[in-house]
């Protein structure tokens, strides 16, 4: 692919195809595995048993609706999409906010919060570049620390055997067979990521997880009768679990949105930078948070959790120089087409929770990581450590601790414990009203 870096900076321009659809495969490969994991964490927080229908529904809305908000981004439609390389997917952001309402009020409840902030979210797109000082690194940075953090106790349960009270209270938690499982998972993943280069770097967690599946196949580990139950082709079902609307939850996943609207503006930019070596326009902003939010509205409607886009593509377009738009809509079309077979979301929905286990170590410490390094562009003087100090002691204390509010109303407790809104509010509010350091 040397041969064709840096000749196709326009985004309207296609490499032939021999090198754009191995290309699109390759932005397929980098974001799958996280693509799919926030659906499965979900559907079990929410109590759907593990491989059957209703979660293979989700990690199938997963695999369709990453494809569509794809398209809206790549494609567009009138304002809609930034018409850039920009690879859409499920949202790590969210998991701690939905699968909390999802554990405690149901599934209809955090999809309905999610087809509404969607639309608060798709709304933004008119004033974002107003928003933007409201969520300088600091602010930006905290947040996503804090949801890295939050998820990690997650991962290490899922690799032990299961964050399920009865999957933890179960003689196997925490066994040598699991522990072998999850830190193959790991171990294949660093080594490809640090030791290979081009695709095989790219898809080092997609080829670590099917590693960890093979391993925990031999183990008798894998159960494959919701494959061979489920079809070749589904239907997709509006409001498959309801409209159920709770003032809370809305504003929970709204406040969550927020931030992943700015996330989506530092990739819109990221991308320009790396493929074009320019800044985006207001025009390419504007649009991706209209796809941003479109797709997040949507893909709630039919029962997919919210999308944005996916950093990790964005380092592809820096990898390869190719800015070419047309090379991500194909990797957008071989989603919707993973998506509307049940049979694939039933084969991911059979991996053992150990193996997706190893998987998320790696994704939620590098979802934590992230968050350091856009600390790491600030002062860290007196009033910034402070502001650290303070946001992340209120969000994941209160998280950790969720009897020290449980006499507020139901409403404001939602947001109190949901770790991310606490982290995001404490941030904004001591970033305005405290001076700034002479």
């Amino acid at each position: 692919m040397t041969d064709i870096n840096g000749i196709y900076a326009d985004p309207d321009e296609t490499p032939p195809l021999a090198q754009a659809i191995p290309l699109g495969l390759q932005h397929v490969l980098a974001m799958f595995a996280s693509n799919v994991t926030p659906s499965i964490i979900v559907a079990g927080a929410a109590g759907l048993a593990f491989g059957g229908p209703e979660q293979v529904y989700l990690i199938q809305m997963a695999m369709l609706f990453a494809g569509v908000a794809t398209l809206f981004q790549t494609v567009g439609i009138g304002p809609i999409g930034a018409r850039l390389p920009i690879m859409q997917g499920t949202s790590f952001a969210f998991v701690g906010v939905l699968a909390g309402i999802a554990a405690t009020m149901g599934l209809g409840v955090a999809l309905t919060a999610c087809i509404i902030a969607g639309v608060i979210h798709f709304l933004l797109g008119a004033v974002i570049q107003h928003l933007r000082w409201l969520f300088p690194p600091l602010v930006t940075g905290l947040v996503i620390l804090a949801i890295g953090l939050y998820l990690i106790p997650v991962a290490i349960k899922y690799a032990a055997g299961g964050a399920a009270t009865f999957q933890m209270e179960a003689e196997s938690f925490g066994s040598l067979m699991h522990w072998s499982v999850a830190l193959t998972v790991v171990i294949v993943s660093l080594v490809l990521k640090f030791f290979t280069k081009g695709a095989l770097s790219n898809s080092a967690i997609l080829i670590g997880l099917i590693a960890g599946y093979l391993l925990a196949l031999a183990l008798g580990m894998v159960n494959f009768g919701a494959v061979a139950k489920a079809g070749w082709f589904t239907a997709i079902k509006p409001l498959p679990f309801g409209f159920q609307f709770n003032l809370g939850a809305v504003i929970a996943v709204t406040l969550v949105s927020i931030v992943s609207a700015i996330e989506t503006v530092g990739d819109a930019s990221a991308t320009t930078k790396a493929g074009a070596g320019r800044q985006a326009t207001d025009k390419e902003v504007a649009g991706a948070t209209y796809a941003d939010g479109l797709g997040t509205a949507v893909a709630g409607v039919f029962g997919g959790l919210p999308n944005t886009s996916f950093s990790q593509n964005v380092g592809i377009v820096g990898m390869t120089g190719i800015m070419s738009r047309h090379v991500v809509t194909i990797g957008a079309l071989v989603l919707i087409l993973c998506g509307l077979v049940p049979k694939i979301g039933a084969v991911i929905a059979s991996m053992p929770l150990p193996v997706l286990g190893g998987g998320v170590i790696v994704m939620f410490g590098m979802v934590a990581a992230a968050g350091l390094n856009m600390l790491s562009e600030i002062n860290m003087n007196r009033r910034n450590m402070v502001i650290i100090a303070v946001s992340l002691a209120a969000g994941l204390g209160l998280n950790l601790v969720p009897e020290a509010v449980q006499y507020l109303p139901g409403v404001v407790k939602t947001l109190a414990t949901s770790a991310v809104a606490p982290t995001a509010l404490a941030a904004v509010v001591l970033n305005l009203v405290l001076p700034d350091e002479i």
